[in-house]
């Protein structure tokens, strides 16, 4: 809190104008912080307004505080609270002081106006506090803050009140001798007369302050020319929030639809960076590894899936990582369902129709041979590939995949080299779009048709790939490979010595090398002596390759 304080009475001594904008909340806050306001006035007419209540001391203290605080802890420039006439007598006084200080606010400001107040812009009674009672006031707010720093502004409503000029000066030498660390004038003169002529008799022994609402023509360097220190421009960013909201809900509203609007609102992704979004990801992999080493997920999305008929119209104008299912792209689908496994740090590769594809909080890389390469030249097409073991995982899962988390959570307890998942339910599945799907035959285990207990040790795969037989599969492969550091850099190792000795050459399935699929690789790295496991499942994925996945996608996340 004290270094709050401490920034503001340093910005106090520094030549030049402070610039202070209104807030009533965080968001508020966060935005004039980035638009490089030296400050940020909690105000009390926009927090009541936030409320939905006049700015007549209708609100609480703790309401008020709560709002100030807040601010405090969203942005590092200083706060300081609009704190009414104190809350009530000199012990609210007191206690006000204590509890913002506390909070971190910077300094607090109060107006000599009798409570309960209204607005200075409310037509009508304006009744002023007496100067005894007022000074009384900042005589109890400097006895009772706990540092040295702490900054009370004392605001003069003479001018408001319709008092004359003379007035404002009595009040601003009885506060400033009483102890005021700066006094606030507050003029409603659209001209700023009455603020002209105290500045131009004030003896300057406080910065003075101004809140420029009603004269918002003079310019800050202006008013920094008259001898003001401060400028709070104290209700702007509400105002401008409120037209705003009402003229997009007004479209809204005649169109029946958001489509009109989208170009002239924030995108998603800035409220995801202004909520402290990449800091909350960036801690979560520095700090939260409870749950073992940090995994690192590359989605492959680089076909077009046009050789489905039954897809072929959709898959004509858009990849199917930009598919709509219910709402939502697939591959944001798939990023929400990775990230709630705790899979944050995720890579699409993309191919056709590239430009289409976007997902807050996901890498997009290009692989801009998809045509002519396959899976494993689009997994090497992310950047510094091998950079991504060092002491992370890497999970590589196909781009046409709805899944839940649990299935995610369940792959990612093994620790082996590498792990696929595969599903003991194939035989069950409906094949009438006649794929070939990728089967995997288990060393050691019995006949698929044969039940069986398992001892709890993860069978090993011998065989993996469209060439496998359905009667003598034991389960599907079901487009999820995980690699610990050592069986990345194994499976890197194999593509870089296959690569270099017979770039030419057909790998297993694939009819070249550059064709080769994910399936190839991992037939290699068997074929090689690496040890491939598979954590077998029943349920919790589905592949879309046919319209009649699609619609079944869109049912179940529909539920």
């Amino acid at each position: 809190m004290r270094d709050s304080a401490r920034r503001l009475r340093s910005l106090f001594a520094a030549p030049g104008m402070i610039r202070l904008v209104g807030a009533h909340d965080a968001l508020g806050a966060k935005l004039a912080e980035r638009h490089g306001f030296e400050g940020v006035w909690s105000s009390g007419f926009e927090i009541s307004t936030s409320h939905g209540v006049p700015d007549a001391s209708i609100l609480t203290m703790s309401d008020y505080l709560a709002a100030a605080q807040r601010m405090a802890d969203a942005v590092d420039i200083p706060v300081v609270a609009d704190c009414d006439t104190g809350y009530g007598n000199s012990n609210n006084v007191i206690r006000m002081v204590r509890q913002f200080e506390a909070a971190g606010i910077a300094a607090v400001c109060m107006e000599d106006k009798l409570f309960p107040k209204v607005n200075s812009f409310t037509p009508g009674r304006q009744e002023l506090a007496s100067v005894a009672e007022f000074v009384g006031k900042i005589l109890a707010a400097k006895n009772a803050q706990r540092t040295a720093e702490f900054t009370v502004i004392a605001r003069i409503e003479a001018l408001i009140a319709g008092w004359p000029v003379a007035e404002a000066l009595r009040r601003a030498d009885a506060y400033v001798q009483a102890g005021a660390d700066a006094i606030l004038v507050h003029d409603k003169d659209p001209a700023g007369a009455g603020l002209r002529e105290f500045l131009a008799r004030w003896s300057a022994r406080v910065p003075v302050v101004v809140v420029p609402t009603a004269y918002p023509q003079v310019t800050a360097a202006e008013l920094e020319s008259l001898g003001v220190k401060m400028v709070i421009y104290a209700n702007q960013g509400l105002r401008a929030a409120v037209a705003a909201m009402n003229d997009t809900f007004r479209r809204i509203a005649a169109d029946g639809s958001t489509a009109n609007v989208e170009s002239a609102i924030a995108p998603m992704r800035e409220l995801f960076e202004l909520q402290g979004m990449p800091e909350l990801e960036r801690a979560e992999r520095d700090y939260l590894r409870v749950s073992g080493p940090p995994v690192r997920a590359i989605v492959l999305s680089a076909g077009d899936h046009r050789d489905a008929p039954s897809m072929r119209q959709l898959a004509v104008d858009i990849p199917l990582a930009a598919l709509d299912v219910n709402g939502k792209s697939l591959l944001q689908r798939q990023a929400e369902s990775l990230a709630h496994a705790g899979v944050r740090d995720i890579t699409v590769v993309t191919g056709y129709r590239h430009e289409a594809v976007a997902c807050d909080g996901v890498t997009v890389v290009h692989n801009a041979e998809w045509a002519t390469t396959g899976e494993a030249a689009s997994l090497m097409a992310v950047p510094a590939a091998g950079g991504a073991a060092g002491e992370a995982r890497v999970l590589v899962l196909y781009g046409d995949l709805m899944f839940d988390a649990d299935l995610v959570r369940t792959l990612l307890r093994s620790d082996a080299d590498v792990a696929v998942v595969v599903d003991r339910g194939h035989v069950a599945r409906d094949n009438s779009d006649d794929k070939r799907r990728d089967l995997v035959h288990l060393a050691g285990a019995p006949a698929p048709d044969r039940r069986f207990l398992r001892s709890g040790v993860l069978p090993v795969v011998s065989a993996i790939g469209k060439s496998i037989g359905a009667d003598g599969a034991h389960g599907e492969f079901a487009g999820f490979a995980l690699f610990s550091p050592a069986g990345w850099r194994a499976l890197l190792a194999q593509y870089d010595r296959r690569r270099t000795a017979a770039p030419d050459a057909p790998l297993h399935e694939a009819d070249s090398f550059a064709r080769a699929s994910l399936t190839d690789l991992l037939q290699a790295l068997i074929d090689d002596g690496t040890s491939v496991v598979a954590v077998e499942v029943t349920s919790g994925w589905l592949e879309i390759h046919s319209f009649d996945d699609y619609q079944r996608a869109c049912r179940l996340v529909a539920r």
